[in-house]
């Protein structure tokens, strides 16, 4: 049986991670460990400046007190005997789509896995209401995984449309799109007097065309987006040689 690691960033409790875990339990052996807090939106970080506390819940759940990617680092790093076949994090409360990746818990608590070698999962509803969806969509690619040859270190970003099973259309393979840049900053005072601000929400997508992970989701459909961490923009490297050569 298939030993996997579970983990996301909405923090130890949420439901989605209950929902992930409920739905997989009868195809694998299962080992959870996730942020004791929401940490969504702390990226691939890591805990570098302090210790990290690993703690045993009654739930059989392990809360770290640190970000997505110290909790995969530490389930699959050396902590237990057994490594895990696969990592698997969410399910988020909301779609992590598009430019989404780069700031998303979730995709990095997956990437982190991916780093250590592993295939990995991030799995995100785009809503709060149908996690029993997104936990079938999980248990179906889980089951399916032997079928499919993936090789180690490759990572699936899978957006699940918040609907009930019975209405989602399908499955499509896609490309991320993007997000449009996000408004001025919203600014608020504290009960002091102070200024805060707070981020602003991104304004229209600025690509979702048809083979995107927008138009797949807002379509009904599951969207599953293979990731790489080659942020090498190689279409420009020519342009750079050739401004460098002029400059000498």
């Amino acid at each position: 049986m298939r030993r996997l690691l579970l983990s996301n960033d909405d923090g130890v409790n949420a439901p989605g991670l209950r929902a992930l875990y409920d739905a997989l339990l009868p195809y694998a052996r299962l080992r959870v460990v996730a942020p004791d807090r929401d940490r969504s939106g702390a990226s691939n970080s890591l805990t570098l400046s302090r210790p990290l506390s690993l703690t045993a819940l009654e739930s059989g759940f392990h809360a770290v007190d640190g970000t997505p990617a110290d909790c995969v680092y530490l389930g699959v790093n050396g902590v237990w005997d057994e490594m895990p076949d696969l990592v698997i994090s969410g399910i988020n409360h909301g779609a992590n789509l598009g430019d989404d990746v780069l700031y998303s818990g979730t995709v990095a608590a997956a990437m982190e896995g991916r780093n250590l070698g592993m295939t990995a999962i991030a799995m995100s509803l785009a809503g709060r209401r149908h996690f029993d969806s997104a936990g079938r969509v999980a248990a179906s690619l889980v089951g399916a995984l032997e079928q499919l040859s993936l090789p180690p270190r490759t990572l699936l970003n899978v957006n699940v449309p918040d609907l009930p099973w019975q209405e989602i259309r399908g499955f499509r393979v896609t490309r991320l799109g993007h997000r449009g840049p996000a408004e001025r900053p919203i600014e608020t005072r504290d009960p002091r007097g102070r200024v805060r601000y707070w981020i602003a929400p991104v304004s229209d997508n600025a690509d979702d065309g048809p083979d995107t992970d927008f138009a797949a989701v807002e379509s009904g459909h599951v969207s599953i987006t293979p990731l790489q961490t080659d942020l090498t923009r190689h279409v420009a490297l020519e342009d750079v040689r050739d401004w460098l050569d002029a400059l000498t």
